[in-house]
């Protein structure tokens, strides 16, 4: 197997499962405590309205609806784990990925809250880091909490990667 190959695999399979484990920790989240994970679908609403030039809006709940809104807003949450995924592997090279450790992916997970609070949040229409939210410091502590078990999911799915491809790329014996 190339290089090329083997880190694109361990990418996929790391920003899958990253992003699926943020998906059940949600879940899990709103049965137990009543809150709503995301809305993917309002994502996809925020791109869907980027081809007509607009990407920053008062309101993203109030902006009209985009076709396929919830299909581009869950295609886009993987896509986006898929590249935090290939940036820490880029980051932290094959050597991290052939044993992995936890101290990595936990701080690129935390790091990677950056990406909501400077961009998506306030071209929904949230302000900075939530600041225009009715409870600011609940949805960071929201938004941070989430991307904390997204760098465990990396870690926990670089494991599993890690079984499955050892050093070399072969498949394990």
């Amino acid at each position: 197997m190339t290089e090329g190959l083997e880190f694109a695999i361990r990418a996929a399979a790391m920003g899958v499962g990253a992003t699926a484990t943020s998906d059940l920790w949600g879940q899990a989240l709103w049965r137990a405590t009543g809150a709503p994970p995301p809305n993917w679908g309002l994502v996809g609403r925020w791109i869907g309205h980027f081809p007509r030039g607009r990407f920053v809006h008062d309101s993203i709940a109030k902006a009209a609806p985009v076709a396929g809104e919830r299909v581009i807003g869950w295609a886009a949450h993987y896509a986006i784990g898929l590249i935090f995924a290939a940036t820490l592997l880029a980051i932290a090279g094959p050597g991290w990925a052939q044993r992995p450790t936890p101290l990595a992916p936990v701080l690129f997970g935390l790091a990677t809250v950056a990406a909501p609070f400077l961009t998506m949040q306030p071209g929904m229409g949230m302000g900075i880091a939530a600041s225009r939210t009715p409870s600011p410091g609940k949805a960071r502590l929201r938004s941070l909490a989430n991307h904390l078990v997204f760098g465990l999911g990396l870690y926990g799915a670089a494991l599993l990667a890690a079984a499955v491809l050892p050093a070399g790329g072969g498949p394990a014996a």
